[in-house]
């Protein structure tokens, strides 16, 4: 495997640069077309390069948040946080399931650029050769160009091997699990489910609730005495399984009667409740408004118990349903609030914008795949950010493209090619490829020119076995639910 980048992809501006394109970019404008309210004019000519926080969250369906429209789970603080950003109502992943998503978030590249779009089988904890290579830049190396301080907290999941692990990647600090999932005790079981402080096995003695203790190292780090500005990828591991919660959280859901959506439930407002911590802790400490807090979940929600509606299917579907995210972005300094942004983003836009906000040109990394969203989101650019998106799973088994209000989905399990129009047909009900076949072959063809500069998956994992047995398994329960064959006569 090649080692990191030993030249510096990141021209840094000059500094009359950046104050110049934050007082350009949040001018007041006249109308913003495609969001509910105009953005106000900020003073940003003394704007610093800001902090920035992702918060990302496991499994999380599009309806479980208060400002998506959910209504059982409390979110009270990712609710207020939202309405006082930009809400990203066409939200979009990468990736419809955990490592390979990511992947494309961390490096702002679609996953398939470098052969990761699977998951990382678990025997390959010794094997440097799978995982997001060295190679890519991660954004945590592109802030610390910028001077950055860095810090990567939860869930790592993108490479298992110890050479892959945040440290080698661009982070100062880390605290988490390498793995794909781990109980929420942090009770320990094999190298990839033990939580470790920068190498150092953390005994299970410290630890409480995952959720909260990822929470506290968050705090912990904002509160650090440093001047630099500081980078947090904050990887909850909620609400992926196992269903763990703690009383406190259970209580905030009791009215929920299924009690396997209650205890998602709880799972979830932890993530809300640690989030309002975080928030409160910015403030107490005068950093709120200068701070970019991105909010998303890794895919669409787990098969049981999230909420996707109105979106079809769930985490590991091309469907709305695995690949369309609550999202939201918060920076009072340099945005308004109460926007809700309807043209399609994705996941990939995040480093970009990141990057340009503290002070790099995301224009000159060539790499990139995403859009720097301020100048579309602020009005200074009126078009949609991205006209078309793509998604592959295990090397075209299967793939999506979405160009405008069309959807193409090859979808392997049901051996169909569909098409769907969005703009009519928001819950994918109604395939329309018979009737346009012309479309179809348009978005064929748009999906065979992006493959082309993708890789063969590196490693394959078992997404087509589960496709498959998810599929027959669904036949099964629907003929199994049909009328009983007729009685012989006479009986």
């Amino acid at each position: 495997m090649s080692g990191k980048h030993d030249f510096n992809y990141f021209q840094a501006k000059p500094v009359h640069q950046p104050i110049m394109k934050f007082a350009h970019y949040f001018f007041l404008f006249v109308l913003l077309g495609h969001c509910t309210t105009a953005p106000k004019a900020v003073a940003t000519t003394s704007l610093s390069p800001p902090n920035v926080i992702i918060i990302l969250t496991d499994d999380q369906g599009w309806a479980d948040v208060g400002f998506n429209g959910g209504t059982d789970i409390p979110t009270p603080h990712l609710d207020r946080l939202a309405e006082e950003g930009v809400i990203f109502t066409n939200g979009y992943v990468s990736h419809p399931y955990c490592s390979p998503s990511r992947a494309g978030l961390l490096t702002g590249r679609y996953q398939a650029r470098f052969g990761h779009d699977c998951n990382m089988p678990y025997n390959t904890v010794n094997d440097e050769s799978v995982g997001t290579p060295l190679s890519e830049i991660m954004l945590s190396e592109a802030l610390k160009e910028q001077g950055y301080r860095t810090s990567a907290i939860g869930k790592w999941h993108v490479g298992d091997h110890p050479a892959l692990h945040p440290p080698a990647q661009g982070f100062d600090h880390w605290f988490g699990f390498p793995g794909g999932g781990m109980n929420y005790w942090g009770i320990p079981k094999g190298p990839l489910r033990t939580i470790v402080r920068n190498g150092v096995p953390v005994p299970p003695a410290e630890l409480t609730y995952l959720t909260d203790d990822f929470t506290d190292e968050a705090i912990d780090v904002i509160t650090a005495k440093d001047e630099k500005p500081f980078f947090i990828y904050l990887a909850y591991n909620a609400p992926h399984a196992p269903d763990h919660a703690t009383a406190q959280y259970l209580e905030q859901t009791k009215h929920i009667e299924y009690s396997g959506r209650s205890i998602y439930g709880a799972m979830v407002n932890a993530v809300d409740a640690g989030v309002g911590r975080i928030d409160s802790t910015l403030i107490a400490n005068g950093i709120k408004d200068n701070t970019m807090v991105f909010f998303l979940s890794d895919n669409g929600g787990r098969g049981q118990w999230a909420d996707n509606r109105p979106g079809r299917g769930f985490k590991g579907m091309l469907f709305e349903g695995g690949i369309k995210v609550p999202f939201f972005l918060n920076w009072p300094a340099a945005i308004s609030g109460n926007q809700r942004y309807e043209h399609m983003i994705t996941s990939l836009d995040i480093y970009p914008t990141v990057v340009e906000a503290a002070g790099a040109d995301a224009g000159a990394m060539k790499q990139l795949d995403g859009k720097d969203l301020i100048p579309f989101i602020s009005g200074r650019n009126e078009a949609p950010p991205h006209y078309q998106l793509f998604w592959r799973s295990v090397g075209g088994y299967e793939y999506a493209v979405r160009k405008g209000d069309y959807k193409l989905y090859k979808n392997a399990s049901k051996e169909k090619t569909l098409l769907f129009n969005l703009k009519d047909d928001p819950g994918e009900r109604q395939d329309i490829a018979a009737i346009k076949p012309e479309m179809v072959a348009q978005l064929e063809q748009a999906y065979l020119t992006w493959d082309e500069d993708n890789l063969e998956p590196g490693w394959l994992d078992p997404h087509i076995e589960n496709c498959i047995r998810d599929q027959k398994q669904w036949e099964k329960e629907r003929k199994k639910a049909m009328p009983p064959p007729e009685r012989p006569s006479g009986k």
